[in-house]
């Protein structure tokens, strides 16, 4: 299994990006897709989940209302819609995916995302 996320950049605060990871060789360990997301000095700390059949997504906190993940099946990819991005959204966002729900088995390499004016 192997995961690729890009659609990271430069973004205002108030603005929209989406990110995408590309998942090939979907097997059991990839059930639920997730993103993450490591701010500098920071944990790594959960963000969103989804799964392949379109279960009902989880959010954090402190993106709900404002992230959408959503997964398109025949393309193998599962996005992250960010909108209204605040500076403290600032991090390299990761996706993992495991065989079962807040599991996590295969992660990918990053894309940074930075929120500044």
């Amino acid at each position: 299994v192997q995961l690729q996320a890009s659609g990271g950049g430069l973004v205002q605060p108030g603005g929209s990006l989406r990110l995408s990871c590309a998942v090939s060789g979907r097997s059991s360990s990839t059930y639920a897709l997730n993103w993450f997301r490591q701010a500098p000095g920071k944990e790594r700390e959960f963000v969103a989940v989804i799964t392949w059949s379109g279960g009902v997504p989880y959010y954090a906190d402190s993106v709900q209302g404002r992230f959408t993940i959503s997964r398109d099946k025949a393309k193998s990819t599962v996005y992250l819609q960010m909108n209204a991005l605040k500076v403290e959204d600032t991090a390299v966002y990761y996706c993992a995916s495991g065989p079962r729900l807040w599991s996590y088995e295969n992660w990918g390499q990053g894309t940074q995302v930075t929120v500044s004016s």
